[in-house]
């Protein structure tokens, strides 16, 4: 049975989860950045565009600004920049919905559509060269997935 840790060694930034994903997160980044770079994305556009190729498969019922700063856990003052940098690189166009002025709708561009096909290679690449097991990432995806909704159902 593990010993509880004394209160000096609760307080050591080796012991954190919060530094543990905090640095592994900026280290996946910084791992992506080569890729990013040949698509010409920021990580958070590609998160973003993501979402649209997701949303070009399988429609949501609203495809709009405010279901893509959800999924994202994003809020507008966000992803507003985001998604007109987007635009202005002609792959997201946004239109405000006919029925309620409020919303912006989004939707992918013949180029944002196109520029899935360049993932792909990318990021198995990426992968390849990370030199980390499949399994393992796909071990870990899951139990994240798992702290994430125990974390946001507090909120």
């Amino acid at each position: 049975m593990n010993q509880p840790l004394n209160i000096d060694a609760q307080l050591r930034l080796d012991n954190q989860l919060c530094f543990k994903l905090y640095a592994a997160s900026r280290a996946v980044i910084r791992g992506y950045k080569p890729m990013l770079d040949e698509l010409g994305l920021t990580y958070p556009q590609y998160l973003a565009m993501l979402v649209l190729w997701e949303w070009q498969a399988e429609p949501p019922e609203q495809a709009t600004v405010k279901a893509l700063g959800e999924r994202l856990m994003l809020d507008s003052g966000t992803l507003t920049p985001l998604l007109k940098r987007l635009e202005q690189l002609g792959l997201v166009r946004r239109r405000r919905s006919a029925t309620d002025e409020r919303e912006l709708r989004l939707a992918l561009t013949d180029e944002g559509v196109a520029l899935k096909a360049r993932v792909l290679p990318l990021k198995t690449r990426l992968l390849c060269e990370s030199g980390v097991e499949l399994e393992q990432l796909d071990g870990l995806r899951e139990d994240l997935g798992q702290l994430l909704q125990l974390l946001s159902s507090r909120s």
